[in-house]
């Protein structure tokens, strides 16, 4: 037992005699000596010409930036719609071109927004304005309002800079917005009543038209002013905080008027469904009960209003502004000391815009003449009411000799539509024909 414990002893020793002796070995080694272009470190450059190049690429990420809302307003004209899209003339390409050129972002950001936490608080489509729409997003401490605008086209202007919370999102922390609609009041012109430029509209059209708004005020199913939705999809639940009209003005010797809505949140198309619903309402051609049924979930042929006079006014921020407004840190996002400026930029660029177009393209009167087309009843999901219209006009023109096709197809076609009319709402008295008086 002796012999075999005294061999392992010595084995121990000797394997970590060995040991310490093989590392003595490597630390008294020199270092390898490498060829020329074997290292893959790059040298070291003093003095190098690139130095001040490299500065500048990589300043704009060292610099502090801090998350703001950024306010600024816009006359759609000429744009496809506020959203950013490769090769399009957008408002976001010309706000980044401006951030840009101004150095408050770097080409990185430039290319890819998210790095900045760019978001925008509500979308606008083609040719569609903004009198303060928001943007979140983080810039330099010591971004200026002037030097953006001085890279801005004079149909964009930004109005105000205000730093918020880190996790401020323009659009998620948004709990409502307000829409403004400018258009002729001749559209409100009633049945019997011909729309004209020279229309001016009565008190009591007015009362009758404030009546339809309020009809469209609180908690409703709005699936069928919009496209695509369900009737039963959660989503199209939406609730109008108010919906008013304005006073009516004359410029250019046409009369307008602006309806004004505000809502937690609008779907595609909703506003100005609501609209052509209520014109239709006005002019005859539906009532406030077909108002009633739009809330159900039946499907009904609705019109659209023209995108000309949308106008997004204001998102606001009430419950960010009680929860972080008085914090002594951040300010409430309250823009009253830029109203002026964003009523005056709305007055000179975005106002003009609308009634100019609308003189000169009469989107409205053309807009008008094709309201008779839908029938304000429950849609057929496979055939439009235009086609059922012509489709039953052409088997009553088969059984009439009349050498005038065109004028026995319009006559046919009308009487067609005043049956489906009639059909629809079980009472003819509801939806006159133009100089017939109801009872």
């Amino acid at each position: 037992m002796s012999g075999f414990g005294s061999r392992l002893t010595y084995s121990k020793f000797g394997f970590v005699f060995k040991l310490c002796g093989l590392f003595r070995t490597m630390c008294d080694a020199p270092p390898p000596v490498s060829k020329e272009g074997d290292s893959k470190k790059r040298p070291l450059q003093e003095d190098s010409d690139n130095t001040d190049l490299k500065k500048q690429c990589v300043e704009p990420d060292r610099v502090k930036r801090r998350k703001v809302a950024l306010l600024f307003g816009y006359s759609g004209q000429g744009y496809l719609g506020m959203q950013r899209n490769p090769g399009m003339k957008t408002i976001e390409e010309d706000l980044l071109t401006a951030l840009l050129k101004a150095n408050f972002i770097n080409e990185e950001a430039f290319s890819t927004p998210q790095l900045i936490q760019f978001q925008r608080a509500a979308r606008t489509d083609k040719g569609v304005s903004a009198v303060r729409q928001v943007v979140s997003l983080k810039l330099p401490e010591d971004v200026k309002v002037e030097t953006i605008n001085s890279h801005l086209p004079a149909q964009i202007r930004i109005l105000e800079i205000k730093r918020t919370t880190k996790g401020f999102n323009s659009k998620s922390s948004c709990d409502a917005r307000t829409y403004s609609y400018m258009l002729p009041t001749f559209a409100f012109a009633p049945s019997g009543v011909e729309p004209s430029e020279s229309y001016r509209i009565t008190s009591e059209v007015m009362d009758n038209v404030r009546s339809t708004l309020r009809g469209f005020e609180g908690t409703h199913n709005f699936h069928n002013f919009t496209s695509r939705k369900k009737p039963l999809d959660p989503s199209a639940i939406r609730y109008i905080i108010n919906f008013e009209l304005g006073e009516p003005f004359i410029s250019k010797g046409l009369e307008f008027a602006v309806l004004k809505v505000k809502g937690q949140s609008f779907m595609l198309h909703q506003i100005r469904k609501m609209v052509g619903m209520t014109i239709a309402v006005a002019r005859g051609l539906a009532t406030i009960d077909t108002l009633h049924k739009a809330w159900k979930t039946e499907r009904l042929d609705l019109p659209v209003a023209p995108g000309l006079g949308l106008v997004l006014e204001e998102v606001h921020y009430g419950r960010y502004n009680q929860r972080f407004g008085k914090d002594g840190i951040h300010e409430p996002l309250d823009w009253s000391e830029t109203e002026a400026e964003a009523v005056a930029f709305k007055e000179n660029f975005i106002y003009p815009t609308i009634i100019q177009s609308e003189i000169e393209d009469k989107s409205m009167m053309s807009w008008l003449e094709t309201l008779h087309l839908h029938s304000y009843c429950i849609r057929e999901d496979n055939l439009s009411h235009g086609l059922e219209t012509l489709g039953e006009a052409v088997d009553m023109i088969q059984g009439i000799d009349d050498g005038d096709r065109l004028a026995t197809l319009a006559r046919v076609a009308q009487v067609v539509q005043e049956g489906q009319n009639v059909m629809c709402n079980g009472n003819s008295n509801q939806y006159p024909s133009e100089g017939v008086s109801s009872p």
